[in-house]
């Protein structure tokens, strides 16, 4: 059986490990994290399953990590990019240090960007790639006023980009044979945020989240949401707003609640 090669990010713990655990079967891997012990843990577990594993750290919230795993990508053998890697930096807008805006953004907005442009030519060519970017049902939450919902300011503006990236990309590569999807999950019982979602009740499992994201991606869905039922429903009610902001208010003349001119 032909192996194909699946690059993940975030790989050494939560979501990005249950996707190479629930890949190793039949796909070899480059795993990517900061923590190169941890992926050297994980490569020797999934080496025993029969994978061949590349350890490759890097911390994408650096433009010299970004570069590290684009130079690895560029060499056009990866089939599938999971682009996992991820942190929340919940505070208020006013209370994050400025010093680390930056890294906040380019890790969790800038970075999956990046790798994509990186990992296209390659799957273009070859005729055959996915792209998989993890954003956040966060990202659909701007004008929530849920109490239980984190100050996220930053986090959803991140997140948002990458799922407004990833569905403007599905669009524009329709017509070719590499698929692309962006998942959204809800709370995940993992370390993220310093481990608070394992005390969350209604949190999901990390290994739920990637076997609904792989299973999604079989389906053709370009947005996964792994609790959401009644997805195609709901996708739709937001395409249907979208498409009424767009082209409603895409007109010459002001709306009425503008108009201040005089009646004649």
């Amino acid at each position: 059986m032909t192996r194909t090669l699946a690059l993940i990010t975030g790989a050494s713990s939560g979501i990005g490990a249950a996707y190479a655990r629930l890949l190793a079967d039949d796909h070899d891997l480059v795993l990517v994290a900061r923590r190169a012990d941890r992926l050297g843990d994980l490569a020797d577990e999934l080496r025993d399953r029969g994978a061949a594993v590349e350890v490759l750290p890097a911390d994408l919230a650096t433009h010299e990590g970004i570069a590290a795993v684009t130079e690895r990508l560029a060499a056009g053998d990866v089939r599938m990019l999971i682009s996992n890697a991820g942190v929340g930096g919940y505070a208020p807008l006013a209370e994050v240090d400025p010093a680390d805006l930056d890294h906040l953004l380019t890790l969790n907005a800038v970075a999956p960007i990046r790798l994509v442009r990186a990992a296209l030519p390659g799957m273009l060519a070859a005729g055959e790639g996915a792209i998989l970017t993890v954003a956040s049902l966060l990202a659909f939450s701007a004008g929530s006023t849920d109490p239980r919902a984190p100050r996220r300011t930053l986090y959803v503006a991140a997140k948002a980009a990458t799922l407004g990236f990833t569905r403007t990309l599905a669009g524009e590569l329709a017509d070719t044979p590499v698929r692309v999807q962006v998942v959204c999950p809800g709370v995940v019982a993992t370390d993220w945020n310093s481990g608070a979602g394992r005390s969350i009740p209604w949190a999901m499992s990390p290994e739920d989240v990637a076997s609904a994201s792989l299973t999604g991606l079989r389906l053709g869905e370009t947005v996964c949401a792994p609790g959401l039922e009644d997805q195609d429903s709901a996708l739709d009610a937001l395409l249907a707003a979208e498409t009424a902001l767009v082209t409603g208010g895409n007109r010459p003349v002001l709306a009425a609640r503008y108009d201040r001119r005089p009646n004649p």
